[in-house]
């Protein structure tokens, strides 16, 4: 029977070379990726030219900038460096089918009985070590017996604990060298051991079997896990390793501390079970449908469509899953395969939603000398809304009859399968003072219709263009006559004005001209316009323009 045996994977620079890979800045630069903790922004991640110039993760990003001004900043992204963590997990199963994550930077591999097809225990982390560095990670790996053992020598293999004084040490020495030692007492206090990133030799990093105990020896207390507070106060006592915690009787490690403490002593030594769990595989919904001959004719794809949909919806349904992005593969004889791709402007798991806008495309694909597979997959999914899944999605109202809402999404949906979904889009309102800022344009496939508009406090013109010069009197009043588009219009009434003025805040080039007095003018000839009389500024001269026609 094999013992178990785990692997920790520590990427140790995660965040900073994600930041740097994505903003295409070399890896080998003085940089670090910042994040925020209880206000104050901290260097979440240090590459090793930061390190050399005396940075360290934890390190106040003020203080970091006053050491080394020409340091390099990029802000953690949290969300991100998830969705990679997901990606090097899932690539990690050639490893073994058991892995977990561990954190926001690592992963845990159960290699029981896998060592061997790699050649030995060595053997395998030097592989895993490579193939993460040719991906430009920087990667530490421990193995041991147990989960906390593994993580410990993943972080901590080679180095020692250190033997310094803390401040308690210095406050009971004689009152003559008290003097002396003050001046040191700020820097004993805020370096504590931490994971490093120093050379180790693949040896240090792996306990032997049923010698995990003497392996995790000479490590710093902050292996195993525990909170700094713990450590510190473990320090104050004279126990700085976990060699020395352990042989100390646990009744009164469980009385002067607490039980968390005896526990991740246990687990690391294994003497307290620590279970690991493989993280569960993303939801994939595909079906598949292989034919007893090569096909050609559009309607026998057509019909091999009509028995993939009713699977692939009921599937969906099941995990409470609505389908945004359909990907549809036609597998030619030649090995050769056609995909069509089709987006939803309303997620829907119902075939009648679906199957119109594949057929919209399926004249376009080409068999070859025949198709002998059809696959059918929902590449992008999102949860089904609470309540009534019909309902909701807008596919029929109680009376069973299709409500306006999927029939203007299912038109959006078949414009989008021509012209692309994000060609399409509509108008919100925006709260701006502003004319041409009191509307916002939004895609019409990731956005909800607004069925309630505000009326504006004063009336706005139906056609609204750029401010157009006209040629009239420099005076605030509305002129009698003026000209504008090379006519001639005579004033019989006009009402306002209406000032408004730039935002402040903002430098918008078509507002250089300073605050503007609108009124609305109606002509002679019938015609109603938009006009405003600017006092002009240091960028633009005085005069009237016509911004809007009333119609």
């Amino acid at each position: 029977m094999y013992k178990k045996r785990i692997i920790s994977v520590w990427f140790s620079q995660l965040s900073v070379e994600h930041a740097l890979r994505r903003a295409r800045i070399p890896l080998d630069t003085a940089a670090a990726a910042v994040a925020t903790m209880n206000n104050p922004h901290i260097l979440a991640s240090v590459t090793p030219a930061a390190e050399a110039q005396g940075l360290y993760v934890g390190m106040p990003l003020r203080q970091a900038l006053a050491v080394f001004p020409a340091l390099i900043t990029r802000g953690a992204d949290v969300a991100a460096e998830a969705k990679l963590l997901s990606q090097l997990r899932r690539a990690a199963d050639k490893y073994s089918p058991w892995v977990a994550d561990d954190g926001h930077s690592g992963l845990m591999i159960d290699a029981t009985g896998c060592a061997h097809l790699f050649g030995g225990e060595a053997e395998m982390l030097d592989q895993i070590e490579q193939d993460y560095r040719a991906q430009g990670l920087t990667t530490r790996t421990g193995m041991a017996d147990t989960v906390g053992g593994a993580w410990a020598l993943a972080r901590f293999a080679g180095q020692e604990a250190e033997q310094r004084r803390c401040g308690d040490d210095i406050d009971q020495e004689a009152r003559a060298t008290r003097s002396r030692s003050a001046k040191h007492r700020q820097w004993h206090r805020t370096l504590p051991p931490r994971a490093d990133n120093r050379p180790f030799t693949a040896a240090k990093s792996i306990a032997p079997p049923g010698e995990t105990s003497s392996a995790l020896s000479q490590l710093p207390l902050a292996a195993l896990r525990l909170p700094q507070s713990t450590v510190d106060e473990l320090a104050r006592l004279g126990i700085r390793t976990i060699g020395q915690l352990e042989t100390l009787p646990r009744g009164e490690i469980r009385r002067r501390f607490d039980e968390e403490t005896v526990k991740r002593l246990d687990q690391a030594v294994g003497h307290c079970f620590e279970p690991l769990s493989p993280a569960a595989p993303d939801p994939r919904f595909a079906v598949r449908l292989t034919l007893p001959e090569p096909v050609g004719l559009e309607d026998d794809i057509a019909a091999g469509l009509d028995r993939l949909l009713p699977e692939l919806c009921q599937r969906l349904r099941n995990g409470n899953s609505v389908a945004r992005r359909v990907r549809f593969e036609l597998l030619r004889v030649d090995g050769k395969r056609e995909t069509i791709r089709v987006e939803l402007a309303r997620p829907a798991d119902t075939p009648e939603r679906i199957r119109p806008l594949i057929m919209m495309k399926l004249e376009h694909a080409d068999a070859g000398d025949g198709i002998d597979a059809l696959r059918l997959e929902a590449s992008l999914t999102e949860a089904t809304p609470a309540g009534h899944p019909q309902s909701l999605l807008g596919c029929i109202d109680n009376a069973g009859q299709r409500t306006d809402i999927a029939a203007l999404d299912d038109l959006i949906g078949r414009l989008g399968a021509r012209i692309g979904l994000d060609a399409i889009t509509r108008y919100h309102p925006a709260d701006s003072h502003i004319p041409e800022k009191t509307f916002s344009v939004m895609a019409a496939a990731w956005s909800e219709p607004e069925t309630e508009w505000q009326a504006p406090a004063n009336w706005r013109p139906a056609f609204l263009f750029q401010p157009e010069i006209v040629y009239a009197p420099e005076t605030p009043f509305p002129p009698q006559r003026f000209r504008w588009r090379r006519r001639q219009f005579r004033r019989v009434s006009a009402s306002g004005p209406e000032r408004i003025m730039p935002e402040w805040w903002l430098d918008d080039p078509n507002w250089r001209n300073g605050t503007r007095d609108y009124w609305r003018v109606e002509t002679e000839c019938g015609t109603r316009l938009w006009l405003f009389f600017t006092y002009g500024g240091p960028q633009a001269s005085k005069g009237w323009f016509c911004h809007g026609d009333f119609g």
